[in-house]
């Protein structure tokens, strides 16, 4: 959407694309300095300690003198797609249900280019929030 655009009004661009004329006009709010500030000691905490959940990452803040509770914690983690790498109840069980899927890899040698592939994906922190870089790999070459 052009907000100045020369012959469609916002109104007739919102109609056009099935939008609320109220989505023309909004803008997103921009985070507070402290909940930005919150967010980087909570990313650098989670990097030393990634099994903490919400409940151990609230308390170590509230040592480092944040006054914040549970629920913010579990917002902003939630927000910043960070969770405790610790093992859920039950997850070491098989779904009845789910298929269970050779795997293909065990007695293949790899000896020829574009043979096997692989993905990585890795978080990083940024000055203003984070970013996801992602690595394509050729086994062969790697």
């Amino acid at each position: 959407m052009e907000p100045g655009h020369p012959h469609l009004s916002l109104r007739r661009q919102c109609e056009l694309l099935g939008l609320g004329r109220a989505n023309g006009y909004y803008h997103p709010a921009e985070e507070s300095a402290e909940t930005l500030e919150l967010m980087q000691h909570i990313d650098r905490q989670y990097t030393r300690t990634p099994f903490y959940g919400s409940r151990r990452m609230t308390v170590a803040l509230n040592g480092k003198g944040y006054e914040v509770n549970r629920k913010r914690v579990q917002r902003l983690m939630q927000r910043m797609g960070v969770a405790s790498v610790a093992p859920g109840p039950h997850m070491s069980r098989p779904h009845p249900t789910h298929p269970i899927y050779p795997y293909l890899l065990r007695d293949l040698v790899i000896d020829r280019p574009n043979q096997v592939w692989c993905t990585d994906v890795t978080y990083l922190p940024m000055p203003r929030g984070c970013m996801f870089l992602v690595a394509i790999r050729d086994w062969y070459s790697r």
